[in-house]
């Protein structure tokens, strides 16, 4: 499946290129972003608030890749709660964000940050705020 070309856009560009951040992998509610290791990240750790971008820019890419999606939408993030649990030194970061729940206006996501062992250094719950979609009516 394409990625909406907005999500990818996410991914790709602004901000998220100037992080260096890359686009892995995509599917419908679902993208994997790489921030290469820098050392204007952090020397002996890289910073959270680094981290906290890549969780961001991961789990809005992932909220617009939705084939409901239309040109007239509109989002932003409304919260993200984040927990880190190991130090990332010096090393490449994975995220993998997944879409939970999409509302009528409201979705959820989750955000697990791998180092390049695999560890996972941080995880969030990310609630974004996407309008002007249309979301897919369940048959009965």
């Amino acid at each position: 499946m394409s990625l909406h070309p907005t999500a990818e856009r996410i991914a790709k560009e602004s901000f998220a290129s100037l992080m260096g951040i890359e686009l892995v992998e995509h599917d419908e509610d679902r993208v994997v972003a790489k921030l290469p290791y820098q050392r204007n990240l952090g020397v002996g750790r890289i910073h959270g608030g680094a981290i906290s971008a890549l969780v961001d820019i991961a789990a809005t890419a992932a909220f617009w890749s939705c084939p409901d999606v239309t040109p007239a939408s509109q989002g932003a993030t409304v919260g993200f709660t984040i927990n880190f649990l190991k130090l990332a030194v010096a090393t490449d970061l994975v995220a993998i964000a997944t879409v939970r729940r999409r509302g009528g206006t409201l979705c959820t996501g989750d955000v697990s940050v791998r180092n390049d062992a695999g560890e996972e250094v941080a995880a969030a719950m990310v609630t974004y705020k996407l309008t002007g979609y249309r979301p897919q009516t369940t048959v009965r």
